[in-house]
Parts: structure tokens; sequence; C-alpha cells
């Protein structure tokens, strides 16, 4: 009887090892391009269309659906990429690009909601540091109008939005293996410095239909810029926001997009410029109305950060 169950067990274990050796193996992605490069990113098209036409010695990579165009762009090795609209396809893109190519620096540029009062549409706005304020507690309704957040979830360093509780993320990264919670996500001292550097960008003030803004747009550096998963277009909420986070902006990718970053401990930094107000515009939302004009003040601005950067 021993000699049979020995017997049996030889023969699964001869099975299972050749289950393992025909089992398909899991590699890395193959790396497009070895060159030293800064990843510029943008959500949509029109927000990389006037880099795109100064983009010189190109060539075009593809994976998963998403093209990569290397090339050089005021004399700097780069390579441009869509993330998408959205937190989920920023991060997830941002580490493609990652995984993809010799990334020295990450450089994101596009439109935002404005959300500090001071600011106005066209300006160019360059956080030094961006927070995800839509990661939250859904808390449960006690009495009508009152909320509270189960006591396991700690204490919280933002003031909620009705039942809604902001909260920090857990990250870690090969520099800090240990889990962290935090909340901001700080954009490269260099890059920033560079970027406060800049004189005299010609932004513009009118769209292509001679149809111009009331105020000539300008160029502002440092603050806090916040992301979430929302369109937001709602005077009320864009009011806490600013109180809140002292927001200048706020988009739907950059927080994850610095996430991610900071989770590969590669040096980053987001040009945004205002397309409109968040809801504390008069009228109907100003995006689709100023969205080019906005596009390409972000893109004006990268490109002096370009001809200014030197690692």
């Amino acid at each position: 009887m021993a000699a049979c169950v020995r017997s049996v067990l030889r023969r699964l274990w001869v099975v299972c090892m050749l289950l393992v050796a025909l089992a398909p193996v899991a590699r890395a992605a193959p790396v497009f391009d070895d060159t030293p490069r800064i990843a510029v990113m943008s959500a949509f098209a029109p927000e990389l269309s006037l880099l795109t036409e100064r983009l010189q010695q190109t060539q075009v990579y593809s994976d998963g659906g998403v093209r990569f165009t290397t090339g050089t762009l005021e004399g700097q090795p780069v390579v441009l990429l869509l993330s998408g609209i959205s937190m989920v396809n920023a991060a997830m893109n941002t580490q493609r690009v990652l995984d993809r190519f010799h990334i020295t620096h990450l450089v994101f540029s596009g439109i935002a909601g404005g959300v500090n009062p001071d600011l106005h549409i066209g300006d160019v706005s360059v956080a030094a540091r961006w927070g995800q304020y839509l990661e939250v507690v859904m808390m449960r309704e006690t009495t009508p109008g009152q909320f509270r957040a189960p006591q396991s979830k700690g204490e919280f360093e933002f003031a909620p939005y009705g039942m809604m509780q902001p909260r920090d993320v857990r990250v870690r990264s090969a520099t800090h293996p240990d889990i962290r919670s935090m909340f901001w996500f700080d954009a490269d001292p260099h890059m920033l410095a560079v970027a406060r550097s800049i004189r005299n960008v010609p932004l513009r003030a009118c769209d292509v239909q001679d149809q111009c803004l009331e105020h000539r747009p300008v160029l502002r550096v440092g603050g806090n810029g916040v992301s979430g998963t929302a369109f937001v277009d709602n005077a009320d909420f864009r009011k806490y926001v600013y109180k809140t986070f002292h927001a200048n902006v706020l988009d739907m990718e950059s927080a994850a997009f610095a996430m991610v970053a900071y989770s590969n401990d590669v040096p980053f930094i987001v040009f945004r410029s205002l397309s409109d107000l968040a809801g504390g515009g008069e009228g109907e939302n100003e995006m689709h109305a100023f969205m080019g004009i906005a596009a390409d003040n972000s893109a004006q601005v990268l490109l002096a950060f370009l001809r200014a950067w030197s690692d």
C-alpha cells in the first residue's frame, strides 16, 4: 500500500512539474527606447496639439492603444503621449511610459478649472503640490444633516463637505518602502525653480475667432492643486475646495500622475491653464469657449520651461 501511494505521489509531482514548465512566463514589457527623456503628457488631444506641432525628429511607438511619439522639443529629448481623461487613465499611462522608456522627469500640460478667485481664465498655474481631494469617506448620517465617520478611520486633516470626508492615501516607494499616509505630493523643487525663472511667455488672450478674455493671462508658480474623479461645475463646492485646500486649480489627472511619480521616485511638474471657473462664473461653464486658449497657454509655458531647462 505504501509503495502504491509513493508511486501516485511521484506521478502527481511529475505532472505538476510539467504544468509549471508549460505555463506562460510573465515577462516585463520591452523598453522601446534607452535614450534618457522627459515624458510630456496631456489628457486629451487639444492639450497636446501645439506641442506635437513643435516636436522634431519624431518616431512613433504604440502599447495597449497608447501612442508614444519620441523626438526633441526645444532641444530636449522627450516622449509625448495622451494619458486619457480621468485619474485611472492618468495613473495607468504614467506607469506605462515609465515602463517603456528611460524617463528622467515627468511633465503634464493641460487645462483645469480655476478655484482661486484671484486667478482668471487663461492664467497658467504651476502648483507646488497636488492632492486627491475626492479620496473620501462617505460618512453615516446620524441625525438629519449631521455625519460621522467610523472611529476606525482615525482623525482627518480637512473639513468635510456634507457626508464627504477627505482623507489621505496610503502609498510606498523605493525610497520609502514602508506604507505611508500622505495627502500632498510635491513637485520637484528644481523644476519649480526653473518654472519661476520663466519670463515673457507669449500667453494668448484671444482665440482664432477673435473672442478675447477680459484679463491678460498671467503665470502663477506655487500653491496647491487638487484632482479627483469628477468634473466640477458647482459654485458652492468650488468655494469649499478653495477654503479647505487653498487650491488654485482642480482637474481630473494631476494628483494621480503625481502619486505614480512619487511611487517611482521620478521628479515631476504640472502646468495647468484655466479653461473655466469650475462653476464660479456667470452663465454656462466656460470650458468649451476658452479651451483652445487655455491649452495653448499651458503648452507655451511648458515650451519656455524646456528652453530654460538643464538637468
